[in-house]
Parts: structure tokens; sequence; C-alpha cells
């Protein structure tokens, strides 16, 4: 991915928390009449990657261009609502700002 791509977006950090008052085949036929499958994430999010951590749920990275963001919340809504309990965290990429200090530091620098 070329940087200006990685500049050009956000990443959001989604939790998607277990309703344990659902079971495996309710969660299921919820999500596929609420066409999630195939709504989330929206057009034009890339999902980095997307875990399931037994007893919490799943997590899900997304890579969302700003102008997108409100239409990964609308889905979010429309189709998790019910089946999930939801947490988002937007996130940056630190790699580059920690070797950058890294770098400054070696250097002398604070």
């Amino acid at each position: 991915m070329t940087q200006d791509v990685i500049q050009d977006s956000i990443l959001l950090t989604v939790l998607l928390k277990h309703d344990q008052s659902n079971n495996l085949d309710a969660v299921q036929t919820k999500l596929k009449d609420a066409d999630w499958w195939e709504r989330f994430p929206p057009e034009g999010v890339e999902v980095v990657s997307w875990y399931v951590a037994m007893g919490l749920g799943q997590i899900v990275t997304l890579r969302v261009p700003p102008a997108r963001l409100a239409a990964v919340n609308v889905e979010l809504e429309r189709s998790a609502w019910g089946v999930f309990r939801t947490e988002c965290y937007p996130a940056y990429d630190f790699a580059p700002v920690r070797d950058m200090i890294r770098e400054r530091v070696r250097q002398g620098g604070k």
C-alpha cells in the first residue's frame, strides 16, 4: 500500500461484542436477515484484520477513508445492532512516528 493511501485513511477498530442472550444459530440468522455479509464493511473500506476473541466477540480493524466513516457507522447501526454491542476506536499508524522518534533519540535528541 502506498504512503498516500495510508495518509488518506484512518484505522478503525470495531469491537463486535457477543450478546450471550443469542446462540450462534440466532446470531447467524439475524446477520443473514440484515444482509450483514454483503453490507459490512461498506464499499471503499478495507478489512485489515478480523479476529474472534473467545468470550468477547469479534475484533475488526478497518482502513477507512475519512469520507466513508459515516457509512461505516450507518452499516453498524443497520446491520450489527441487535446482534452485537459495538465499540469503535479510531487510530493511526504509529510505526512511522516511532521510527522517527527512535532515529531522533539515536542522534542525541529527545
